[in-house]
């Protein structure tokens, strides 16, 4: 299942980097640690399934899943013309020339020719004997290079004194090397996804691939091959329409733009400020951004041109605008359906569709609202509860039964008894009233229902008179009436009070105070004063 899940995100996003991003198949391959034939197996089958971007709100996994691969692709296998590729080779040595323009030439000349993404491989597969190593080239608006410096700024606590060492967060974008830098609290998962909100509105767009380290807020498990991404942080990159492909691990080579940039950062932020004193992240990070632009503003030795210039120049018009809305930090968990129909967030529990129990499922919590997801296709939603142990159940994910238990309250008890008779209606609200939770008294409130179906309004009404009078609140004295017949006796009247006896032995209730009207109470009679011994005379 997890499998299952892993390959139609994996193919979503090859989807979106298609027919949103436009990439090449080759770099589709590596931003989603795919091969390259995967790759074009794959956007073959949905060429062949008429399946587009963006997909439409109601296919869920198992519906792509079966329209993509219900049955094999066979492509015509036709004989390809290879390529000079020594005369190839030479031509992109000239200016404007690009590999894309040679294929275009390349297939007019022989239509049944091999693909762009096929052409482009085969080529660098040849020019690797050529060069072993190859300079990595950045193309405007695809990359982005995110780190923590090793190095760290300090804060000083204002009462204690205390100095306490903070974060500094760097990103820098591959093209025109624009850097930006700010101070977290921690390298946790907050501060992780908040630097990134704060990156890429101060760079006003994001580029199509993100390249994180291998820590624990951004991945999940470091492997070789295939990495697991933090699904917050997947999250957070669709939110922006990019992909996250970490750097291996222990090969800073992969990401030597945020090296530099962290060396940098240190260099013209960190000791610029070395003999400055900060009390709030709020100051340290007013004072990182003034260093901040005064690094991107400056010329680079190399080229003689600032990064802020190339950065207008390349990467601005090549960057995706920003969502209307900004991302709202969400944690996922992977969960699994009680016998309830409830699952378990941060110790509060939300209702999914009966029919779900036992299933695996995968909850997103926010600060204000918990979403369930089956397959990537949304099954519940509701407002977050605050403090532990408490449920949110929507009625429609309800069992028939459950429901209509559910939907009984305290009032609608008593005034469904109302309708039945007056002596009904009091002895209902006697039963909810004399129990610790209304609640308890449900189910004998429903016994009395099923008496007036079997025995009508009448004899119930009768029989639940005679139990107020016998002040026996509860479903059993009712039954027993109807069951005895009690109900069609008339109701005893109360006996009069008997008049009090009179008779001359008799002394009465005024008799002692009439006697005693006149005597001190012997309990505030003085005592005899005590003589020396402690005895009284």
């Amino acid at each position: 299942m997890a499998a299952t899940r892993l390959l139609m995100r994996r193919l979503r996003d090859l989807l979106r980097l298609k027919y949103e991003a436009g990439l090449t198949h080759r770099a589709i391959a590596q931003a989603c640690a795919v091969g390259l034939g995967t790759v074009s197996a794959y956007l073959a089958r949905a060429t062949a399934a008429g399946v587009t971007w963006p997909l439409p709100d109601d296919l869920d996994d198992a519906a792509l899943e079966a329209r993509l691969f219900a049955g094999p692709v066979d492509p015509a296998r036709v004989d390809r013309a290879v390529p000079a590729w020594p005369h190839l080779h030479q031509e992109l040595k000239r200016p404007g020339v690009t590999l894309h323009l040679l294929w275009t030439e390349y297939r007019g000349a022989h239509p049944t020719g091999f693909a762009y993404s096929q052409f482009c491989e085969r080529y660098r597969r040849w020019a690797r004997v050529l060069k072993p190593s190859m300079r990595q080239v950045h193309r405007a608006g695809e990359k982005l290079f995110v780190d923590f410096s090793g190095k760290r700024p300090a804060l000083v606590d204002a009462t204690t004194g205390e100095v306490v060492p903070v974060e500094l967060f760097v990103g820098v974008l591959g093209a025109s090397g624009l850097i930006y830098a700010e101070a977290t609290r921690s390298q946790d998962l907050a501060s992780w996804v908040g630097a990134h909100v704060r990156m890429v509105e101060y760079f006003g767009g994001s580029p199509a691939i993100w390249v994180p380290d291998n820590l624990k807020s951004g991945v999940t498990t470091a492997h070789y091959y295939e990495p697991e991404i933090n699904r917050t942080y997947t999250d957070l990159a669709t939110h922006y329409g990019a992909i996250v492909l970490p750097a291996r691990a222990a090969h800073p080579q992969d990401k030597p733009k945020v090296e530099v940039s962290v060396q940098i950062a240190q260099r013209w932020i960190l000791a610029v400020l070395r003999h400055r004193t900060f009390f709030t992240l709020a100051d340290l990070n007013a004072a990182i951004r003034t260093c901040l632009e005064g690094v991107n503003a400056r010329p680079m030795q190399a080229v003689g041109v600032s990064r802020r210039a190339l950065f207008e120049q390349l990467d601005r018009p090549a960057l995706r605008p920003l969502p209307a809305s900004r991302y709202e930090l969400a944690t996922w968990k992977p969960c699994r359906v009680n016998i309830d129909y409830h699952v378990e967030v941060d110790h509060n529990w939300y209702s999914v569709p009966y029919q779900l129990v036992h299933a695996r499922v995968e909850a997103r919590a926010t600060a204000t609202t918990v979403e369930v997801f089956l397959t990537g296709r949304r099954v519940a939603s509701h407002a977050r509860r605050p403090g532990r142990g408490r449920f949110a159940t929507d009625v429609a994910h309800m069992p028939r039964a459950h429901r209509a238990h559910a939907e009984w309250t305290p009032s609608r008890l008593i005034g469904w008894a109302e309708q039945t008779g007056a002596a009904t209606g009091r002895l209902v609200a006697g039963i909810l009233e004399r129990r610790p939770h209304p609640e308890q008294g449900y189910r004998s409130c429903l016994g009395l229902m099923r008496l007036g179906r079997t025995y009508g309004r009448d004899r119930l009404d009768a029989a639940c008179a005679r139990a107020e009078r016998l002040r026996s609140y509860s479903y059993r004295t009712v039954e027993h009436i109807l069951t005895h017949q009690q109900d069609r006796l008339p109701l005893d009247e109360p006996a009069p009070a008997r008049p009090a006896l009179t008779h001359e032995n008799l002394r009465g209730a005024t008799y002692y105070e009439e006697a005693y009207a006149d005597t001190p109470d012997d309990r505030e009679a003085p005592r005899p004063a005590p003589d020396g011994d402690g005895h009284g005379v």
